[in-house]
């Protein structure tokens, strides 16, 4: 299961895992055609689902009727997330409401709904999509950077929890080449893009299938003996 499954980053953890042979549960939110091509690519190993995962009654529902019909999934991956960015005396009360909603109590209330059936099942894997920002701030995110550090330690205490048989791990992808990224940032002034590129010691900002490829990774049983762990993305950008 992948939230978030249909665009950008999402789209691409959803690819490399029908690639590895897995059926594809792919949440998603508002963007019904990208869904709709997300399951035409998907060649029938993708399900694309609606879900508000600020909605916690809407999780729960979702939650059980995957579980009724899908059986405990072997692979989580907790990606969706929102932006709203302002500067923090201009954040209003849904700016901040809205982004910890999704980006934090999403993944709790998903993974609360799914992960009993996992460790019953005594197999599983979980990984939780954070950002670089949850450990450096920048201007403009109090909401999203504290969101992505909240699920961090949510990561932590997960792994502490669901172990021995259910790992638990995050992902901090970087700047990362998607439309989402480059509106955000405007990475389409070449300008800008060069201030980026300057601060990256690879030069250059990262694909979405190389943060699937640190996503297989962390799936596959050549991370069998890593959990409460994050795996830093971002061609060297941060280093901790």
């Amino acid at each position: 299961m992948v939230t978030g499954g249909t665009r950008g980053i999402g789209a691409a953890f959803s690819r490399r895992l029908i690639a590895l042979g897995h059926q594809v549960i792919a949440l998603y939110r508002g963007d019904a055609k990208a869904a709709a091509e997300a399951e035409r690519a998907g060649g029938g190993q993708l399900v694309a689902l609606r879900v508000d995962l600020s909605r916690p009654a809407e999780i729960r529902a979702a939650g059980t009727r995957i579980l009724h019909r899908y059986g405990p999934p072997a692979v989580l991956v907790n990606n969706a997330g929102i932006n709203r960015d302002r500067p923090f005396v201009e954040m209003a009360e849904q700016d901040w409401e809205e982004v910890l909603a999704t980006n934090l109590s999403g993944p709790f209330h998903l993974t609360r709904a799914l992960a009993p059936a996992m460790v019953k099942a005594r197999r599983g894997t979980i990984v939780n999509i954070a950002a670089t920002t949850a450990i450096r701030p920048r201007r403009s995110g109090a909401n999203y950077c504290a969101a992505k550090a909240g699920l961090l330690q949510l990561t932590k205490c997960l792994a502490l929890e669901l172990a021995p048989h259910v790992r638990v791990n995050a992902l901090l992808p970087g700047f990362t080449d998607t439309r989402e990224v480059v509106e955000r940032y405007g990475l389409d002034d070449p300008q800008r893009l060069q201030e980026v590129l300057a601060t990256i010691p690879q030069g250059r900002t990262g694909t979405p299938e190389d943060i699937a490829d640190a996503l297989e990774y962390l799936v596959s049983d050549h991370s069998r003996y890593v959990t409460g762990q994050q795996l830093v993305v971002d061609g060297g950008h941060f280093m901790g």
